[in-house]
């Protein structure tokens, strides 16, 4: 079976936690700068949730506006826009709905009982799949993995996103803040029931005043979601039939992120590790404590550039290296882990993450 999909759950609030006020027009929670960082995020995407009760209130089109953005999928055989995916109770949505004009493939999960009063209300206009009894989230990921579905970003509304908290199905969190209250009691709030283990800070970025938290969550604590985050990366990797695309993260002993790679990133030549270490330089004094996090094991041998990663990850005195996915002999022997450990170096794998290293780069591994 295909791992679930990487779930991001996008999140715009005011510094008291309110999603809007209690008037009758939507509140503005973020300025250009913050929506054009939610189209590069779904330019990433191949698919984006929200709740009926978003369609209902306020008619998203749910699309990459940006035309670069979506030449760039079509360069990689991607459709324009990711697919558009909902989840209802009821059945009860408006078949002249944005969410339902062409231009992306439209799912409907419909509870069992509601499904033909859905399908004669929809009539074509999207897939409708049986979700069951209440409507089952895990259903939802599992058949969407099905549907090669392996990044999805939940934009709302309140309800979805508390559920995938709720249910610790979420691996990572991007909430941003806008500068000023809203105090109104009767305005929604953004409040979750917590999931049974603290989030991760990755990042803390500012946009026009909008502070942007990005948080990984799920299961295996800090190494497991920095690693997913690392596989992750992996997916930005222009394609090449030569090369596997491969994700790295370098993050300091207090758990800050101080650089991230992958795979051509730069020039045609790179591996994600040297991109990481040429953003910092091998004289940053942090990396002499830093954990490397990388989706494919430190290359210990290659044929494109003299310096392999493992020497690079050496030279910058980095104590500890976390890997996914050993390197399968079809470019070159997958010693890396051996070297570095040789070296002295702290090496962690984490095999059950391997599977999704290796689905990013499942052209080459199965020739």
């Amino acid at each position: 079976m295909a791992p679930h999909p990487y779930v991001i759950l996008s999140c715009a609030t005011s510094a008291d936690g309110y999603l809007d006020d209690a008037s009758p027009r939507r509140l503005i929670l973020s300025g250009p700068a913050d929506l054009d960082r939610v189209d590069e995020v779904r330019a990433s995407c191949d698919a984006i949730l929200v709740g009926a009760g978003t369609i209902r209130a306020d008619d998203p089109r749910l699309l990459v506006r940006d035309p670069r953005r979506r030449a760039r999928r079509a360069a990689r055989g991607l459709p324009g826009h990711p697919a558009r995916v909902t989840l209802t109770a009821t059945g009860d949505l408006d078949p002249g709905a944005r969410f339902f004009a062409p231009g992306a493939e439209r799912l409907v999960y419909c509870a069992t009982p509601a499904l033909a009063p859905a399908r004669a209300r929809l009539g074509d206009r999207a897939v409708l799949i049986d979700a069951g009894d209440p409507p089952s989230l895990a259903f939802l990921l599992s058949d969407l993995a099905e549907r090669q579905v392996a990044r999805l970003l939940v934009e709302g509304g309140a309800r979805v996103l508390a559920e995938f908290l709720a249910r610790d199905l979420a691996d990572e969190l991007d909430l941003a803040v806008a500068p000023f209250f809203v105090a109104d009691p009767a305005a929604p709030r953004f409040s979750p029931m917590a999931p049974a283990a603290a989030l991760t800070l990755a990042t803390v970025q500012r946009l026009e005043g909008v502070a942007v938290l990005r948080y990984l969550l799920g299961p295996g604590g800090p190494d497991s979601r920095f690693l997913r985050w690392a596989v992750e990366l992996s997916r930005l990797s222009p394609p090449s039939p030569t090369a596997f695309s491969v994700g790295a993260v370098v993050v300091a002993e207090d758990g800050e992120v101080l650089a991230t790679g992958y795979s051509r990133e730069q020039e045609e030549h790179d591996h994600a590790e040297e991109v990481a270490l040429r953003k910092l330089g091998s004289a940053d004094p942090r990396l002499r404590r830093a954990t490397i996090y990388s989706s494919l094991v430190p290359c210990g041998a290659r044929a494109s550039r003299p310096v392999t990663c493992v020497q690079h990850i050496l030279a910058a005195g980095i104590p500890r290296v976390v890997f996914a996915w050993r390197e399968p002999p079809i470019f070159a022997a997958g010693d890396g882990a051996d070297q570095l450990r040789a070296a002295g170096v702290d090496v962690t794998e984490i095999p059950g993450l391997a599977g999704r290293a290796q689905a990013v780069n499942a052209h080459l591994a199965a020739g």
